[in-house]
């Protein structure tokens, strides 16, 4: 192994007595378990896998969607590799009478218990079967968070299909790439919306058999068409022992579910995940965020972002099965407003958002504390910087008397009104969150728990949580997997590499694709850029495809110069760096701006913050419009000194930012500029900016 490559693994000292075997387990309440499933430390690997059901596999990976792959066991993590009807079975045993699922229809709760959601996704397993659900072909859902969603997807995986999920924001052609790439036998819709794009493109779709739509009533009676009702039906005619008879022939190192990655270059890529990899990180990844098993402490949490995304799938779906957890279902509309009267009524105790929502939260606050009157808009002011201060000493024991007023008198009711008065637990996820959104919320004493990792290795391959925080980092390696940085400069920045049972099978038909995330010893490449600090926490400073190479030579990661920007000027909403083969650094600009709840696109109106920002500068812009190409001259010099500042603190003259440019309008995901879960597609902005970043370079 090269010199410039660093290996690590995490273990927990609290089982350091117990030996190696029972390393992957975080939290000592979980040894117990640990013996109940009969892994005590005498086990050797060997003995557990010949006790193991796996089907043959002579590879770490494969590309085929009826193939199995060799699991990543070692000392560190040996637990008996299950299935995830077996992850179910298991706590229906310990949660069966507890609330599952949640879900507001009109003015009033429904709710779902463990045993019926069980019993329900067995019907809907059963309905798979009748409509004719092959192995190893897909049950493909396009649509919004439900339990019918859920029941869907773990029905799908019970009928011995796999489950691959659609993003709602798909065009009919990308909802044709990912049916036809999964062989979709079926696929559910959430409403007419959804089942247009699919009727669009169906006969293009050889595998498909049924269409089943979950919300609203059908509009016309189509062949193979069916509402929710009608194909829950269905299961009555499959009988419980044919069903069983599939649930029996499955095995863990098999594939049970599609996450298609987003996109941003190239056609999206059918990451497989096994059967292990969704009940390992189920497991370990929730425990090392400090997600509570339900017989300690029933867990909470509102349902609203992609499920389709592995971050919200493994968070939402199949860590709420293996811990009991109670799931709310937030309403389609969430991100136009309606999330957080969803929050109040749910009184989550876990939040999970990507960096866009919370700094969405973030400006929202920030709007109404500016229109509170001057005592009370003094008050919160001094209790947010009291609580800032506060948290960055780190050790919540030694917080001061004026902190607990602070948080009592004022920040307990501010963070009542956003619906986390019951939340000790907020994570970030799926894009790299700025410093100035983590302060923010540290003054509203909310510690943002960042988790760090892909699709390719089933979420989270490093968490943050209550017991292991670090302001800005990514969190310590979960316990049970291992990472190792290549290619380390002198700086101990290298590119993080993931070993684990959560590493993915493969890319479905996609072997060359899937040679190049694997190294030959079956490592994954994340293709991002990190360093560890001397306690084992992950810094990420960059990402290798977005690494600006000027002509010159120098090596730029863009993410800190465009976060700094942000910093200096609160009315810059996105920030996207340019010079890759170029002779100097210029950047794109968007202002801060209000969105319409229907649509999401961005409007030509200024949000609040940024309407201050152009007062306290003697401005009178209340528009994108007023400003844009040179015509508010206190607002663009004002942005001229902070790029300014920006460019002071560069640490060569290659990394200061030459030429800027505001553009007439926000990014957004309907614009193209983002993706799913709102991270910036860098192809797509260069594609679209294509002739004003060409301006910045012409002679």
């Amino acid at each position: 192994m090269s010199t410039s490559t660093q290996i690590h693994q995490q273990t927990d000292p609290t089982n350091n007595q117990l030996g190696q075997s029972l390393a992957c387990s975080p939290m000592t309440d979980l040894l117990q378990q640990d013996v109940e499933d009969g892994l005590s430390e005498k086990k050797s690997i060997e003995e557990v896998l010949a006790g193991a059901e796996l089907a043959p596999a002579q590879c770490l990976w494969t590309t085929e969607a009826s193939g199995s792959v060799q699991l990543r066991m070692d000392e560190l993590c040996p637990e008996q590799p299950i299935t995830v009807h077996q992850m179910f079975t298991n706590s229906v045993q310990k949660y069966g009478k507890l609330t599952a699922l949640a879900s507001k229809k009109g003015n009033k709760w429904e709710k779902v218990t463990f045993s019926e959601y069980y019993h329900l996704s067995r019907m809907a397993a059963k309905g798979f079967l009748k409509l004719g659900l092959e192995r190893f072909h897909s049950v493909a859902i396009l649509g919004f968070n439900s339990a019918e969603w859920f029941i869907a997807a773990v029905g799908a995986v019970f009928a011995g299909g796999i489950m691959a999920g659609i993003y709602t924001t798909n065009s009919p052609d990308a909802c044709l790439y990912v049916a036809n790439d999964s062989r979709a036998n079926v696929i559910v819709v959430e409403n007419q919306k959804q089942l247009d794009k699919i009727l669009e493109v169906k006969d293009k779709l050889p595998h498909l058999k049924a269409i089943v739509q979950y919300s609203g009533s059908l509009k016309e009676k189509l062949p193979n068409l069916y509402s929710w009702e009608e194909f829950m039906g269905l299961g009555l005619e499959v009988s419980d022992q044919e069903l069983d008879e599939v649930i029996c022939s499955q095995k863990a190192n098999q594939c049970c579910v599609l996450i298609y990655t987003s996109g941003t270059t190239g056609s999206p890529k059918g990451v497989m995940l096994s059967h292990d990899n969704i009940t390992w990180t189920a497991h370990h990844a929730s425990r090392a965020g400090d997600m509570q098993p339900a017989e300690i402490s029933q867990e909470s949490l509102v349902s609203y972002l992609p499920l389709s995304h592995i971050a919200a799938q493994i968070y939402d779906l199949w860590t709420g099965i293996q811990w009991g957890e109670q799931v709310s279902f937030a309403q389609p509309d969430a991100l136009k407003g309606s999330l957080v009267d969803t929050l109040r009524e749910a009184t989550p105790t876990a939040h999970m958002g990507v960096p866009r929502v919370w700094e969405k939260i973030m400006e929202k606050i920030k709007e109404g504390i500016s229109q509170c009157g001057y005592m009370k808009r003094k008050l919160v002011t001094w209790a947010m910087s009291v609580s800032l201060e506060a948290n960055q000493r780190l050790t919540k024991d030694e917080k001061s008397f004026l902190f607990t007023l602070a948080d009592s008198l004022v920040l307990q009711k501010l963070r009542a009104e956003l619906g986390f008065s019951n939340c000790v637990k907020f994570f970030s996820g799926a894009a790299p969150i700025g410093s100035e959104t983590l302060q923010f919320f540290l003054g509203l004493n909310i510690r943002l728990y960042e988790a760090y990792g892909m699709s390719e290795s089933s979420g989270p391959h490093f968490m943050s949580g209550p017991k292991a925080y670090q302001f800005s980092s990514c969190g310590k390696v979960v316990p049970g997997c291992q990472y190792k940085l290549v290619n380390v400069d002198g700086d101990g920045i290298g590119e993080v590499c993931f070993w684990g049972r959560n590493v993915f099978m493969g890319f479905l038909n996609m072997e060359d694709k899937t040679k190049e995330a694997l190294d030959e010893d079956g490592w994954l490449r994340s293709g991002d850029l990190g360093r560890v600090d001397e306690d084992g926490f992950l810094y990420i400073t960059g990402r290798i495809k977005e690494l600006i190479i000027t002509a010159g030579g120098e090596n730029i990661p863009p993410l800190p110069i465009e976060d700094a920007v942000k910093q200096e000027l609160p009315i810059i909403s996105n920030a996207m760096l340019i010079g890759d083969k170029r002779k100097f650094l210029s950047i794109l600009l968007t202002l801060k701006c209000t969105i319409n709840p229907e649509t999401t696109e961005p409007t030509d109106i200024l949000s609040l913050e940024a309407v201050e920002f152009c007062q306290r500068l003697g401005s009178q812009s209340t528009k994108v419009s007023d400003i844009i190409g040179g015509k508010d001259k206190l607002v663009y010099q004002s942005i001229e000194e902070g790029i300014a500042r920006v460019n002071s603190k560069a640490t060569s003259n290659a990394q200061r930012i030459q030429k800027w440019i505001i553009l007439g309008k926000d990014f957004s995901i309907v614009g193209g500029e983002l993706g799913p879960t709102m991270k910036l597609r860098r192809p797509a902005v260069l594609q679209i900016y294509h002739s004003e970043i060409e301006s910045f370079y012409r002679e």
